[in-house]
């Protein structure tokens, strides 16, 4: 589902930046962020680096 929100313009900018190093288009970095967000809320006590070595762990696994 696709819906239009907005964003601060310093959000968007650095999202943009983050974006570009990492190959996303910008609404697919947006919910990168979120889902590594939701993840680490969910599990307090998971390190940043186990989440992230999950998620390509996953993507790799799925391809």
């Amino acid at each position: 589902m696709a819906i239009s929100i907005s964003l601060d313009d310093d959000f968007v900018n650095d999202v943009k930046i983050h974006a570009e190093a990492s190959s996303r288009s910008v609404p697919k970095q947006i919910e990168h962020w979120a889902k590594i967000g939701r993840i680490a809320e969910n599990n307090p006590d998971l390190p940043y680096s186990f989440i992230l070595d999950s998620l390509l762990a996953k993507r790799k696994l799925i391809g």
